[in-house]
């Protein structure tokens, strides 16, 4: 019975969402990928807001019911909380069905009474692809404009549900063949597994990264600090023969500047110059839980990205949090769930790095034991290892472990709650 309501739900929305759209006819950028997707959109939001009006799908609103829900409405923070993952099934029935009895009645008046100018001009969503299948679905009740593929990686989140990466970056690959020939592919120059799929597109391509082929270059990229306390990332973006510096504070890693180059790709096809796309830039939020810095008690500080975890994510924190100040580097690390046959080998070369990049290393659920694995054949001491099968379990000895000065990176999927050991050392 619940599957059948899910199911008409579900069919209800993406009819209303193609109506919205037919009716309002906006603009619609669409981001994929298996990491920086999230970061992409918001970035890319970022620059478009400064000239157009612009709606952005807010937390993962990227599958059969959250993509309808970006396109149908600007939900409070609190109503998608109310429908999300993290709440749990059987709970709050009576909030929820008034909520999806709100969402279908506000639609219906919008697209009989509502006015184009009452619309955002531009949608920017990301389409989420955790099985074979998922983006033909999505793409069959929005069709982007343009389309940004970020990265794939050799491992990517939800590969468990594919062949192997190949299979994963050619579902990505559908986001891109929907496309006209007047239209734009941005793609990740750096990584070939994206690159390659300029040949699957009949439309313009544009690329970006750090290498000297990419269209737009990233370069010079720093994590900055003054003194003891990091402050964030400062690179420069290069287009054209121009470039122009960015600042992101509380943030740092790559990721933030994958992020805003895709975002500056979009922008110059939108016709803003590099000035103007930097400026904006400035106004970027990443999201909760992506390599943000967090005051911790006992005068530390923690590097938050907890959100979710791949391998190529990983890996990319871990290297962050070598180059950045601090006593004592402690990596907090838990499972990456979703990977399939390609677990094992996976955790115990993220312990591998871990044991290069950090001074203490503390490991949450039962595939982060391989993680501590690798970090001791890699030669880490056994007394700076901890393992936890739960982050509840991990809270109080994490606490009592860090000291004044220590730089804390917390990372892993979204699954194993890693944020609750941020709450737990987090200063207010």
């Amino acid at each position: 019975m619940k599957q059948l309501a899910i199911t008409i739900l579900s069919a209800l929305l993406r009819q209303l969402a193609r109506l919205i759209i037919w009716r309002f006819r906006p603009g619609i950028v669409g981001v994929t990928g298996s990491v920086g997707k999230t970061s992409a959109k918001l970035a890319i939001a970022a620059v478009l807001s400064a000239e157009r009006s612009v709606r952005w799908s807010k937390g993962n609103l990227n599958n059969e019911l959250g993509l309808p829900l970006a396109i149908l409405g600007d939900w409070k923070e609190q109503q998608l909380a109310l429908v999300s993952r993290g709440e749990p099934a059987g709970e709050r029935r009576l909030e929820k069905a008034f909520f999806w009895l709100k969402v279908i009645l506000l639609s219906a008046f919008r697209i009989v009474f509502g006015r184009r100018s009452g619309y955002p001009e531009i949608l920017v969503l990301e389409y989420g692809a955790d099985r074979p299948g998922d983006i033909k679905s999505l793409l069959d009740i929005a069709r982007p404009n343009l389309s940004v593929i970020t990265a794939v990686g050799d491992v990517p989140v939800h590969v468990e549900f594919y062949s192997g990466p190949e299979e994963v970056a050619r579902e990505k690959a559908r986001l891109i063949e929907c496309l006209p020939s007047s239209s734009y592919a941005i793609l990740n120059y750096d990584e070939e597994r994206v690159s390659a799929l300029a040949d699957r597109t009949r439309a313009h391509v544009l690329t970006f990264g750090f290498d000297k082929g990419a269209d737009v270059r990233i370069a010079n990229l720093e994590n900055r600090s003054e003194g003891e306390r990091p402050v964030g990332v400062a690179f420069k973006l290069e287009y054209g023969g121009s470039h122009v510096p960015v600042r992101i504070d509380g943030v740092f890693g790559k990721s933030h500047a994958y992020a805003s180059a895709a975002a500056a790709c979009v922008g110059i096809i939108f016709g803003l110059n590099l000035i103007k796309i930097s400026e904006a830039l400035g106004a970027y939020k990443p999201a909760h839980g992506r390599m943000e810095l967090v005051p911790g008690v006992k005068y530390t500080y923690i590097i938050d990205d907890c959100y979710n975890a791949s391998p190529l994510s990983m890996r990319s924190a871990l290297e962050t949090l070598k180059t950045l100040p601090g006593k004592r580097k402690v990596a907090v690390l838990g499972d990456m769930l979703e990977i399939g046959k390609y677990a094992m080998d996976a955790h115990e070369q993220i312990g591998k790095i871990a044991a290069e990049t950090s001074d203490h290393l503390v490991t949450v659920g039962p595939r982060g034991k391989f993680i501590a694995e690798g970090a001791r054949k890699a030669g880490m001491n056994k007394r700076n290892i901890q393992s936890f099968d739960l982050a509840e379990e991990a809270r109080a000895p994490v606490q009592e472990l860090i000291r004044k000065g220590d730089l804390i990176l917390i990372k892993g999927s979204r699954g194993i709650h890693l944020e609750k050991v941020v709450e737990e050392i987090k200063a207010f």
